[in-house]
C-alpha cells in the first residue's frame, strides 16, 4: 500500500493521527467530564490544504469515481464511506438539545470524506486508474 500513496504515505498516516488525536466531540471521556476536545478551524484549514495538495497532481475527472483501483485506494474509499457514516451521526447528534457539536467539527468531518476521496484516487496512480462509472456498463 505504502508503494502506491508514494511520497504522500506520510500524509494519510499524519491526517490518521491528527483525527484520532482530536477525537468526535461529544464521544470522548473528556467531554463526559466537562472537558470536551474541540476540532479548530486551523485544523479544518489543514487538511484543505492537505485536499488542494492531492488535487494538484491528480488527472482531472471525466466521470463519476467508483470505489476500487488498487488496494490501497478500496481501503481509503471504505474509509471515506465511515466517514460519511460518521458525518450523519454527528448531524443528527447535533440536532438534539444540549449536544455541542462545534461547526469547526462538521466541517472537518465532511471535508476527511473528501481527503480521503482525493487520497484514493492519488493511490489509483494519481487518477490514471480510477475506475470509472460507464452509463450501462456498470452494472
Amino acid at each position: 500500500m505504502a508503494a502506491e500513496l508514494g511520497h504522500h504515505e506520510h500524509t494519510v498516516g499524519k491526517w490518521r493521527r491528527r483525527f484520532v488525536q482530536a477525537g468526535i466531540e461529544g464521544l470522548t471521556d473528556e467531554y463526559r467530564a466537562g472537558r470536551p476536545r474541540t476540532v479548530t478551524d486551523a485544523q479544518v484549514a489543514r487538511l484543505e490544504g492537505e485536499i488542494d495538495a492531492l488535487n494538484r497532481n491528480l488527472e482531472p475527472l471525466r466521470s463519476f469515481v467508483l470505489p476500487g483501483g488498487s488496494a490501497a485506494a478500496s481501503f481509503l474509499h471504505l474509509a471515506r464511506t465511515v466517514s460519511r457514516r460518521a458525518e450523519r451521526l454527528m448531524v443528527a447528534l447535533a440536532a438534539r438539545p444540549n449536544e455541542p457539536i462545534g461547526p469547526p467539527a462538521m466541517r472537518y468531518i465532511n471535508r476527511l470524506s473528501d481527503f480521503l476521496f482525493v487520497a484514493a484516487r492519488t493511490a489509483n496512480d494519481k487518477g490514471r486508474a480510477d475506475v470509472l462509472w460507464v452509463p450501462g456498463k456498470n452494472r
